[in-house]
C-alpha cells in the first residue's frame, strides 16, 4: 500500500483530473491540490488495473491484461483490523464499517498477539507505577 499512496498522509487518495466544484464537501477535496475525490466505481477500476502485477507476480507481461488486480473492498478489512488493534472502540468500528452487529464485524476485529500484549501492559498497575 505505501507504494500506491506515494507518501500521502491526508485527503482523498484517488483524485479527478480537475478542481473540485464549489460546494463539494471538504472531506472530498484534496487539501494540497484542490482536486476532488473520484467516484468509487472509477477508483475501483484504476486500483484494479494498477494492482494486476503485484496481485499476479508470476504472470508474463503478455498475460497481465487478462489478469485481475486487487479490489478496493479488499482494503476495507485491513483498515478495520488495524483500527481494532489500535484500540478503536467497537461502536466506532461498527459505524465505520456499516456493519449492523458485532457478530458480522468480529472476523475483522481480532487483535494480534502484539496488540494484546500492549493492552495487558497498559492495564498493569505495577507498570503504571514504574512509569
Amino acid at each position: 500500500m505505501p507504494r500506491l499512496i506515494a507518501r500521502r498522509t491526508r485527503g482523498p487518495l484517488f483524485l479527478t483530473g480537475r478542481k473540485a466544484p464549489a460546494g463539494t464537501p471538504t472531506l472530498d477535496v484534496c487539501p494540497e491540490t484542490g482536486r476532488t475525490r473520484l467516484s468509487y466505481r472509477r477508483a475501483e477500476e484504476i486500483f484494479e488495473e494498477n494492482t494486476r502485477l503485484p496481485a499476479n507476480p508470476l504472470a508474463s507481461p503478455e498475460d497481465i491484461e487478462d489478469q485481475s488486480g486487487w479490489t478496493l473492498h479488499r482494503l476495507r478489512p485491513s483498515a478495520l483490523a488495524h483500527d481494532a488493534e489500535g484500540g478503536t472502540s467497537t461502536p466506532m468500528l461498527l459505524a465505520r464499517s456499516r456493519h449492523a452487529s458485532f457478530r458480522s464485524l468480529e472476523r475483522y476485529a481480532r487483535p494480534g498477539a502484539d496488540a494484546v500484549a500492549r493492552h495487558v501492559a497498559s492495564a498493569d498497575p505495577a507498570a503504571r507505577r514504574r512509569s
